[in-house]
């Protein structure tokens, strides 16, 4: 992929920044601030973590994330002391240092984009059992059936007219149920905005204006072809042109100083490069669209195919492609190869083949170019804030009008390959429906000349064999992929049929009722096996378009522990059978009806939050697979229009389809699997035996399905869903009993209450010792965030209990449970209030968040669940046992990843062998008790200790009713009333023989990655040495540049010096300077050791600077080829200690703050984000931090100078003696090492050696850059 920040891993999908899992059907996507979008297919239903209803093994989530270290696309990436998290569990995409981060800073970042209810999930490095139900969008459908007799039963108000549908006359029952088909067969309505159009030689265009980010739009170059189109001495071709012709154009160079980003990616079935930038010039005021189109119309039409660029990119491409044959890489490759056996996208993944790449010259490349890349089989969307339709459109011709006019000829449109889009399950706001509106201009075969070339009128153009029923003498064997990096047993069965699209109010209606049909699994799931250890580690069900395969695909996932493979089965056969036998309950149908409504109303109120790039995602998507693009108003209008015809038998009909493959498997009238393949590794450990042969057969597979098939079932019971965790009579007596109110935020201050008018944050204090902080914002309508911040985290844990927070806060997510309330009621309860929340443990802190809506009393929901986990948690021998057999497997499975253990053995190198920031090992585990657990978390529970902030769209009034009566009747004090003191981290005295080492891998492939790290000052001035690095830098004078200046000027530098001074004194210089250093660090690391010397692909510097510890220090991580790697490490080193040698250039400082503040800008409507900016606020342990360190944040970005920088590089320690490398090598020549684990944290979507479920996504290329 062609772009500056790499992305997904491993299959055909080289797309940076997200995850097609979680995508649903056809809503428009909703406001995300971290680009979360919805790239997802619309109608995909997952039964898993970003469904509405996808709690994780209990509502509460956890994201123990200490020592977990990633790399960027992999990299590093300490998820610590930067708690601007996402609140739902969605696999975090990737944010980039914001630059609010310097206050609570982290690569994550508070999600928007949500998942319903959810009570706690899961955001540690892997996941447990969770079958979440991937809504791609959430909608909120009222649901007409529900009865009396309901415990809880959703509010049933209807629009006009949707009543009397419910109420038919029997003396009328046949007019009206003509016309309900006619209803249901009438047309969704096409967004209303989105105005489509074409050229004269076929280029296609879609225009969206969109006030999200301001200033700023997208433009994106989609050429339909991938490399599903390559020929057999193809393969990796149409990704060798995204490269050689993105990074060779020179117009797009020319774009680098204005603030635009650019990046491209290449998939099966198409070609996308994509710019993000400014609608003006900042200096000139200059429009940037025309030299944007520009640019892409070189890349796209006019590429230079030099020799010399497509050397360089060959070296690239082929670094990469090491990169990303990690073992999840290999079994997205497995997958794909036996769902897709019949046709080419088993063989087609777009990184292509070694021994081809090697051979290709520059007229090979541009024949392939030649065949496919021409205006009428391309598509321009252009999505932003553009105000004149009529001038983008002129804009558009001037530059793309004459290319290849005169030998192309546009085919007439086609509804299958341009059609709209079903905006109903995207996942967030709906984007639109995309049919023949007003705007649209269609095509005539006169405009000109019968084109020589076409574009595929199906994409990808693929005939696959369809799912039917039959004998299980015709169905293909279970598939069986062996690896001795594998650590855990996971089956994949597959059911492929072909896609609906989305165009009427019945398809959307079916839509809907597999949602509602699959949240009702993947909770079942969840709560049945609460109280005792369960069989699986996970199992999932995920319904979903695949636009990239061509192809609705339902899969269902199991993952376990290799002894328990065989009952792991059996129960996930049996749960599906028992839906698909006995369907939803009355009560699950109105409760999963009227979340996803209420979702639904919630982003329809937030249709002005929802990013350009989103949007774009969501368009682009559903026109690949045919299905209307709506906006959010109108895919919230749709749904409530169909829900009110929704019954509870026609639900259960329709998801018993979607079942019949595994809950009928064998029977004629079932539709065979697609495939079947189970992964698995080749060793097992046993404990008292150690690693022994892991058997398994596909005869066995066969027979472990039958099992759960004969296993009797029973329905499923009613449950009973608590209204409230805390009624009126038990709120009162908690009033009386603990007299909450506000006192000074400090004893000499006579200040209740702090307001900054500027900013709008309100902090205060409660009697109790509980520090709040809110902010009143109406850019998520009627929606609100809230965390909250334990001060300690794993740095309290005595070397006696290493390992105890983390496992007791994992221990309290599996439990589940709060005073007499159970873990199912729990998570309804979140359900019926939309509330999602997460628990989180760091090296710094204990955290909580939770996303919730104003709607239904759901910031009260929040705020009592809030109160019983700080009053009334329930610790469960169990869950405790669970949690520690987790951490111990996660433990096992190191030694199998390159990357983790490689990073490991660097971080205990560095540490001196500190296990407060890696994994517990198995004796620390063993150590461990329920009782140790539990105070080593609620120990830090102290009011003093307990910082809240909570920012949405509420009134003084609600915020500071639930602050009172549900924070202030917290117990005062939990322990000693003081923030708990901890042993001090050390980094290892140097010299040592530790600083450079090697890992050893045994692999059937090469791979090599490197880390180089070494210590960095904390993000407050403050060094592990105890130095207050502020005392000597206030003794550094404001420098001159020593030249003579016009007089004139005089005044301008007096203002410049003025600024400098106030960055210099001011608490966040450091957190500033440093992040605008790695800014400049990574652009030089890009230039020199991946694009000038070629020896890698990927290569990212990484700064993790503390809070509340007084340390931080920097990674630089590489990969490459085993006989490469140490060349790059020495680049990488060079180019870390070259700053003073070769002097940063004012370019590059002004380049780095423009990326920074335009992260900020994109950032700042976003509640998550502002989450992010308030840490620590008045947490005593971050005395430095104040209220200026958010209200100064741009205009301390802008005063820093480059002497600034180099006063915050200085305190980088990058001496030989305190820098520490290691470097991993896997190949079959490898070393012997690695047999003690060695641990690197694994992404949120991971459970310990569990492979990601995103079918093929590793395929996908990466970005370019």
């Amino acid at each position: 992929m062609a772009s500056s920040t790499s992305v997904v891993a491993s299959l055909p999908r080289i797309r940076p920044s997200r995850d097609e899992r979680f995508s649903v059907s056809g809503l428009p996507p909703s406001p995300s601030p971290s680009r979360l979008a919805a790239s997802a297919s619309l109608t995909r239903l997952n039964s898993r973590c970003q469904s509405i209803y996808a709690s994780k093994r209990w509502p509460f989530g956890v994201v123990n994330r200490c020592s977990t270290y990633q790399r960027k696309n992999d990299t590093w990436r300490r998820r610590s002391s930067m708690f601007s998290r996402r609140l739902t569990d969605l696999h975090s995409t990737q944010l980039h240092n914001c630059i609010a981060c310097s206050l609570s800073q982290r690569k994550g970042r508070l999600n928007s984009r949500r998942s319903i209810p959810r009570a706690f999930t899961d955001k540690s490095a892997f996941h447990s059992s969770k079958l979440s139900l991937n809504s791609a969008s959430h909608v909120r459908v009222p649901c007409a059936t529900v009865g009396p007799e309901e415990p809880h039963a959703a509010s049933t108000t209807w629009p006009d007219g949707i009543l009397e549908k419910q109420d038919l006359d029997l003396l009328n029952f046949e007019s009206e149920r003509t016309e309900l088909e006619a209803f249901l067969s009438s047309k969704l309505p096409p967004h209303p905005k989105l105005y489509r159009g074409q050229l004269k030689n076929g280029l296609r265009y879609l225009i969206l204006p969109n006030k999200v980010p301001l200033n700023r739009f997208e433009a994106h170059m989609e050429v339909h072809a991938g490399s599903i189109d390559e020929e057999g001495d193809e393969q990796g071709i149409a990704h060798m042109i995204e490269h050689v012709a993105f990074l060779g154009s020179k117009k797009r160079e020319k774009l680098l100083g204005t603030g635009a980003r650019s990046n491209a990616y290449t998939d099966f079935h198409h070609t996308v490069f994509h710019i993000h930038s400014p609608t003006s010039a900042k200096d000139s005021g200059e429009d940037l669209l025309p030299s944007v189109l520009d640019a892409l119309n070189e890349i796209a039409f006019h590429p230079k195919f030099l020799s010399s660029r497509v050397e360089k990119e060959r070296r690239a491409i082929l670094s990469e492609l090491q990169m990303m044959n990690t073992i999840e890489y290999r079994v997205d490759c497995q997958l794909l190869q036996h769902l897709h056996s019949e046709n080419k996208l088993s063989q087609r993944f777009p990184i292509g083949l070694e021994e081809q790449i090697k051979k290709w010259d520059a007229d090979k490349i541009r024949k392939f170019h030649e065949r496919w890349y021409f205006p009428a089989n391309a598509t321009l969307y252009i999505v932003g804030d553009i105000d004149n339709i009529s001038k983008t459109v002129s804009q558009i011709e001037a530059v793309f009008g004459q290319t290849a006019l005169e030998s192309e000829t546009p085919p007439a449109p086609t509804p299958s390959a341009f059609g709209a889009m079903a905006s109903f399950l995207v996942p967030k706001l709906p984007v639109g429906l995309s049919g023949s509106s007003s705007h649209d201009r269609p095509s005539t075969l006169d405009q000109a000349k019968v084109t020589k070339k076409e574009r595929h009128a199906i994409r990808p153009p693929v005939e696959h064999n369809w799912s039917l029923p039959g004998n299980l003498t015709d169905m293909k064997a279970p598939q069986i992929f062996q690896h001795e990096l594998l650590q855990n047993f996971s089956i994949n069965m597959f059911c492929k049929i072909p896609v609906s699209k989305v165009q009427t109010y019945g398809d959307l209606r079916n839509v809907l009722m597999k949602r509602i049909f699959l949240s009702a699994l993947h909770f079942r799931i969840n709560t049945r096996y609460k109280s005792s250890n369960p069989p699986f580690t996970s199992v999932e069900l995920d319904h979903s378009d695949s636009g990239r395969e061509g192809c609705t695909v339902t899969t269902l996932t199991v993952t376990a522990e290799p002894k328990n493979w065989q009952s792991a089965i059996k129960v996930a056969v049996q749960e599906v059978r028992r839906l698909k036998e006995f369907g939803v309950t009355k009560g699950e149908l109105t409760r999963y009806m009227d979340a996803l409504l209420k979702d639904s109303e919630q982003l329809a109120a937030m249709i002005d939050n929802v990013s350009s790039v989103d949007n774009l995602d969501f368009i682009m998507e559903s026109d690949a697979l045919g299905h209307t693009v709506m906006d959010q108003r109108q895919g919230h209008e749709s749904l409530v229009a169909v829900a009110g015809t929704v019954t509870l038998e026609e639900v259960n009909a329709v998801g018993a389809k979607v079942l019949e493959y595994i809950a009928d498997f064998g029977k004629p009238t079932a539709p065979n699997p697609a495939a079947i393949v189970a992964c698995v590794p080749k060793k097992v450990h046993i404990d008292g035996v150690g690693e022994t042969e892991f058997r398994i057969s596909p005869r066995e597979i066969i027979d472990a399905m039958k099992t759960g098939l004969e296993q009797p079932i029973e329905p499923e019971p009613e449950l009973e869903v608590p209204k409230e965790l805390i009624s009126s009579s038990q709120l009162q007596e908690l009033k009386v009993q603990r007299m909450p109110s506000f006192v000074p935020l400090t004893p000499l201050a006579g200040i209740v209450k702090s307001h900054d008018k500027e900013t709008g944050i309100t902090q205060c204090r409660l009697s109790n010792g509980i520090r709040v902080n809110y902010k009143i914002s109406q850019s998520e309508s009627r929606g609100g965030v809230m965390r909250l911040i334990v001060g300690g985290g794993r740095a309290v844990e005595s070397s006696d209990s290493r390992g105890a927070v983390i496992v007791g806060v994992r221990t309290l997510s599996e439990g589940g449970r709060v005073g007499n309330f159970s873990r199912e009621q729990v998570e309804l309860f979140c359900v019926n209030h939309l509330i999602n929340c997460s628990l989180e443990s760091t090296e710094e802190f204990i955290s909580m968040e939770f996303r919730f809506t104003l709607r239904d009393n759901g910031m009260n929901g929040a705020f009592q669940l809030l109160h019983m986990v700080l009053e009334h948690s329930v610790w469960l021998d169990d869950a405790f046992d669970r949690a520690r057999q987790l951490y111990l497997s996660y433990y096992r499975s190191i030694p199998k990843s390159l990357e983790r253990s490689t990073a490991h053995k660097l971080m205990l190198a560095m540490l001196n062998g500190d296990e407060r920031f890696v994994e517990p090992t198995p004796m620390s585990l063993q150590n461990l008790t329920l009782e140790t657990v539990r105070d080593a978390v609620m120990d830090q529970f102290i009011g003093d200790n307990m910082e809240v902030s909570i920012v949405g769209d509420f009134s003084e009034e609600e915020i500071e009713s639930c602050i009172l009566n549900y924070l202030g009747t917290v117990r005062t004090t939990r322990g000693s009333g003081r923030e708990k003191q901890f042993e001090p981290v050390l980094f290892r005295p140097s010299p040592t023989d530790l600083q450079s080492q090697q890992v050893f891998l045994k692999d059937t492939d090469e791979r090599a990655c490197a880390y180089i790290a070494g210590p960095a000052p904390n993000r407050w001035g403050f060094t592990v040495e105890g130095k207050d690095l502020f005392e000597s830098i206030t003794e550094i004078s404001i420098g001159s540049d020593g030249q003579s200046h016009p007089e004139e000027e005089s005044a301008d530098k007096d203002v410049a010096k003025d600024m400098q001074r106030k960055l210099r004194n001011h608490p966040l210089f450091f957190g500033i300077a440093m992040g605008l250093l790695a800014e400049i660090i990574n652009s030089r690391l890009f230039t020199t050791v991946r694009d000038s010397l070629g020896l890698t692909y990927d290569v990212s510097f990484e700064l993790n600077l503390f809070d509340r510890l007084e340390l931080g220090w920097y990674v630089i991580s590489v990969t490459s080829t085993p006989a490469k790697v140490h060349k790059a490490v020495d680049a990488c080193k060079n180019v870390l200690r070259g700053l003073h040698s070769n002097k940063i250039a004012q370019r590059e400082l002004d380049r780095a703050k423009r990326t920074l503040l335009m992260r900020h800008e994109a950032e700042i409507k976003s509640n998550a984000y502002w989450l992010g900016l308030l840490a620590h606020l008045q947490a005593s342990s971050v005395p430095r931090k104040d209220i200026s360190c958010i209200k100064d944040l741009t205009s301390l970005y802008e005063a820093a100078t480059i002497e600034d920088i180099f006063l915050a590089y200085d305190q980088l320690k990058i001496d030989e003696s305190s820098l520490y490398s290691c470097v991993g090598i896997a190949g079959a020549q490898a070393g012997e090492e690695i047999i003690a684990p060695l641990e690197e944290g694994e992404s949120e979507e991971e459970y310990p050696g569990v492979i990601p479920m995103g079918r093929g996504l590793s395929t996908m290329t990466r970005p370019t850059t």
